[in-house]
């Protein structure tokens, strides 16, 4: 509940929604999102490398690439063993975010299914947490007694983080489960929003992921399944309109003086396949095992001949590259002054697979040194492989007999992540403007820190959108 007139910031983030979609192609069935457009300052909003929801959110609450935080996916290496994976929660976050600057400097915030939040931790003011709670079961507010307010909020429980099985093929089941998870999502947010006090507000909203992922071929004329009049045609636009219809809902509660601003951290995009990273190199003669699976496998279970492997890989929405090295990996195949001449080859061969045809699809081959200001983890991936440009998929099963699939190896998924995501940003002396170039999604941190008149620590590596800050307006 807010009743004075000092700074106030709304985030509304929408995960993975489309700039394309957002700004142009379903512009007119958004009233609210195009009007706040139209008010506002707008733009497309560079995600980070890799733009994937764990670390992405991370990288713009922190203001720091995810080199510096450390992780880069949602499953890690968690040493230089061949095995032993961990997966990045809020307790891999160890730097510090906005709401912890914020917090410093007096300001109540509420945070609700912001990612990478759970387990919850304390903040100055409220937590609910994000889409990696295993379930209502778990402790997943702080302070811990908001659960138990929740439970008896009838248009929210039993509240939903995710929905089960985005990658299925009910998708009626899974259409379905999208609004429910969406509708309990903004009532919550609406009862947070007009109940508690705040300064800084921020929600983010997972089903624009999901319904991307689940329906994209449906709606997509340049699918390679789409069919014209299919049942689900219209499932994304709908979606998408709902969302709207919501966030039209929670403006209403806004007070009028609040700062707005509505993001992604990285869009979507068709996917046109994938590529069976771990079966190519085999096939190259880079990864070598005992004995042949009897069909499609996940490598971890299979014995590898570690001793003659030079590389393996890890499938996902892009792929991560690791080289057997010498005195780094217990069976170390590669010398350590032999590291980037390998590495290097390995890349050039990477970025040459082509389409089934042959014909050339864009992969890029990316070292981490030359992405990141400095590179941490446990054991960082040597290479991080956007096949096609994050058009294919990397599919890390072996036995599937190919290396061109057009099946993913986790289930039914239509739609890649695409590198830019989208900011919208209205308020107090915010004037129309738009696109705006060069926008970062480590710059949202700064600039809400600008909003409240706060400084700006000199470690982050974003910078103050100007076209957000009005000089003249001034809080004390």
């Amino acid at each position: 509940m807010t009743t004075d007139d000092a700074a106030k910031v709304v985030v509304i983030g929408l995960d993975c929604a489309e700039p394309s979609l957002v700004f142009d192609r379903y512009a007119e069935r958004l009233p609210n999102l195009t009007r706040l457009r139209r008010r506002g300052a707008w733009g497309t909003l560079r995600s980070c490398d890799p733009p994937i929801t764990v670390p992405a959110w991370m990288s713009m609450m922190s203001s720091k690439d995810p080199g510096t935080l450390g992780y880069y996916g949602f499953r890690n290496r968690a040493d230089h063993s061949y095995e032993k994976m961990t997966t990045a929660t809020s307790l891999a976050v160890r730097e510090p975010l906005l709401w912890d600057f914020l917090g410093s400097a007096g300001k109540q915030v509420i945070l609700l299914g912001v990612p990478q939040t759970y387990p919850p931790r304390p903040v100055n003011g409220l937590m609910v947490t994000d889409f990696l709670t295993p379930s209502i079961a778990s402790n997943y507010t702080y302070p811990p007694e908001l659960k138990d307010e929740i439970a008896r909020l009838a248009d929210v429980h039993p509240y939903e983080f995710d929905v089960s099985d985005f990658r299925t093929p009910d998708k009626g089941r899974i259409r379905d489960a999208l609004i429910r998870m969406t509708e309990k999502r903004f009532a919550l947010a609406r009862h947070l929003m007009t109940s508690k006090p705040w300064d800084f507000f921020m929600m983010v909203e997972m089903g624009t992921d999901r319904v991307h992922h689940a329906f994209w071929q449906y709606m997509d004329p340049g699918h390679h399944r789409y069919e014209s009049g299919n049942p689900f045609e219209s499932v994304i636009p709908d979606y998408y309109e709902f969302v709207d219809r919501k966030v039209g809902e929670l403006l209403s509660v806004i007070p009028g003086h609040a700062h707005v601003i509505v993001v992604s951290d990285h869009g979507a995009q068709c996917m046109h396949g994938g590529i069976a990273l771990n079966e190519w190199l085999i096939r190259q003669g880079y990864l070598v095992l005992q004995e042949p699976p009897a069909g499609p496998t996940r490598l971890e279970g299979l014995k590898v001949d570690w001793a003659k492997t030079t590389a393996w890989g890890s499938g996902g929405y892009y792929g991560r590259l690791f080289l057997n090295v010498k005195g780094r990996e217990p069976q170390g195949l590669i010398p350590p002054e032999d590291y980037e001449a390998t590495r290097d080859r390995l890349a050039a061969e990477l970025e040459a697979v082509g389409d089934p045809a042959g014909r050339a699809i864009g992969t890029r081959a990316l070292k981490p040194e030359h992405l990141y200001r400095i590179v941490r983890g446990a054991a960082p991936p040597d290479l991080l492989v956007y096949f096609g440009d994050l058009r294919w998929r990397s599919v890390g099963t072996v036995g599937i007999g190919q290396v061109h699939t057009f099946e993913n190896d986790t289930g039914p998924d239509d739609a890649n992540h695409a590198p830019d995501g989208l900011l919208i940003a209205t308020g107090p002396g915010i004037a129309p403007c738009g696109p705006i170039p060069g926008m970062q999604l480590m710059d949202v941190t700064p600039t809400i820190l600008r909003l409240f008149g706060l400084e700006v620590p000199g470690d982050l590596q974003g910078r103050v959108i100007d076209a957000v800050i009005a000089p003249q307006v001034s809080y004390a």
